[in-house]
């Protein structure tokens, strides 16, 4: 799957993933590739994700929305603030 995390300050992330956790509205909310077409609203926390050499990351991120479609994960989202 391709994701990009995007944030006012730029992009955070851009690359080729196996898996993503996102912390969305009413939890968290896990992508795998083939996942059907969605719209999240995202919350403050962390995006989890594996790349596809196998290593863990997470980046912190604030408020936004995510779209899934066709193995492309779109995250846009505030700058974290920290809590």
């Amino acid at each position: 799957m391709k994701l990009e995390i995007v944030a006012r300050s730029g992009v955070l992330y851009s690359g080729d993933v196996t898996e993503i956790v996102v912390p969305a509205y009413d939890g968290e909310l896990g992508i795998l590739p083939g996942r059907a077409p969605v719209l999240s609203v995202v919350m403050p926390g962390k995006v989890r994700f594996v790349t596809v050499d196998g290593q863990s990351q997470e980046i912190w991120v604030g408020k936004g929305f995510l779209t899934v479609d066709h193995d492309d994960v779109m995250v846009v989202v505030e700058n974290y603030e920290g809590q």
